[in-house]
């Protein structure tokens, strides 16, 4: 497995991350944003941090632009989580994507938000051939997300 990390620097955690929680906790959401609450691994503590939910085909997707983040490792380990959008709470289950199937969700994901991560995915786009995409997923952890009814 891949252990590719961006971190964060401190521009968008104390700024941008704490400013798209803030507006995404009352309500609103920037094209589609959600708050993420996963319980941590070892803490079992709620963790959130933003994140961008793509729909395609009828399903549900979290894509990791940053690579395997703290969040991935305990989505992986606890296999679920919440979606938060004000008071809105949608529980979910997670199932991680193979790489050899993540393709035409990266491409979605990028055609959407290239503008916001585009510079995560080292040069790789919407338009970029499955083969560039194939050879950048095991950087980008992608989940399926099932709402709980």
């Amino acid at each position: 497995m891949s252990t590719h990390v961006q971190k964060p620097g401190w521009f968008t955690v104390n700024v941008l991350n704490r400013a798209v929680a803030w507006i995404t906790k009352r309500g609103l959401s920037l094209r589609g944003s959600r708050v993420l609450a996963v319980r941590g691994r070892k803490s079992g503590e709620w963790r959130t941090t933003p994140v961008n939910p793509l729909t395609l085909g009828g399903e549900r997707y979290l894509v990791a632009p940053r690579g395997h983040v703290q969040w991935t490792h305990n989505m992986r380990a606890v296999g679920g989580g919440e979606l938060r959008l004000g008071k809105k709470v949608e529980t979910f289950t997670a199932v991680e994507v193979a790489d050899d199937d993540k393709a035409p969700v990266l491409r979605a994901y990028l055609k959407r938000w290239k503008a916001e991560v585009g510079v995560f995915f080292g040069g790789v786009g919407p338009d970029s051939s499955d083969e560039e995409l194939r050879r950048i997923a095991p950087d980008h952890p992608v989940f399926r997300i099932t709402v709980k009814s």
